[in-house]
């Protein structure tokens, strides 16, 4: 479950990342650990995403975090990249790797099965549309738990 101030988050968030030519891409608050952990990856859409932008970001949006106030205890920011094993969100990415073998997870589970794989062809509005050795897969989007890049095949 999500935690409740992470959409504030990536309300605060987004325009710093859009200012540095960065997108957020998740955001997740671990609030079992001590100090907390506010974990934030970001992509670079320009080139691959490194070090420096991970530092740019952290330093630009710890000094957000702090005047908005809107964590009211001590925590820890962790700014990073997803890398290649990510999860899909995005329309963008959708498009970028369209034809890449993905997972898809559903909830309950979608015609007797609660995990789905192939290549993706395309989502809309509904669905989301996989090329399972040529046979077209139409999973409604309202089930999707999580869509991310097959590393497995």
């Amino acid at each position: 479950m999500t935690h409740p101030l992470v959409p504030q988050i990536i309300e605060l968030a987004t325009p710093v990342a859009e200012e540095l030519g960065l997108e957020v891409v998740g955001v997740v608050f671990h609030t079992n650990q001590r100090p907390p952990v506010l974990r934030l990856d970001i992509r670079n859409p320009h080139q691959d995403t490194g070090l420096d932008d991970c530092e740019r970001m952290s330093r630009a949006l710890e000094a957000s975090l702090d005047a908005a106030e809107i964590i009211p205890d001590a925590y820890v920011l962790e700014v990073s990249s997803p890398g290649i094993s990510r999860q899909l969100i995005t329309d963008r990415e959708f498009i970028a790797f369209k034809g890449f073998p993905v997972i898809v997870w559903t909830s309950p589970p979608h015609d007797g099965q609660q995990e789905w794989t192939g290549q993706l062809i395309r989502r809309d509005d509904t669905t989301v549309y996989l090329n399972q050795k040529g046979r077209v897969v139409e999973i409604p989007r309202s089930l999707i738990t999580r869509v991310q890049l097959n590393e497995r095949r």
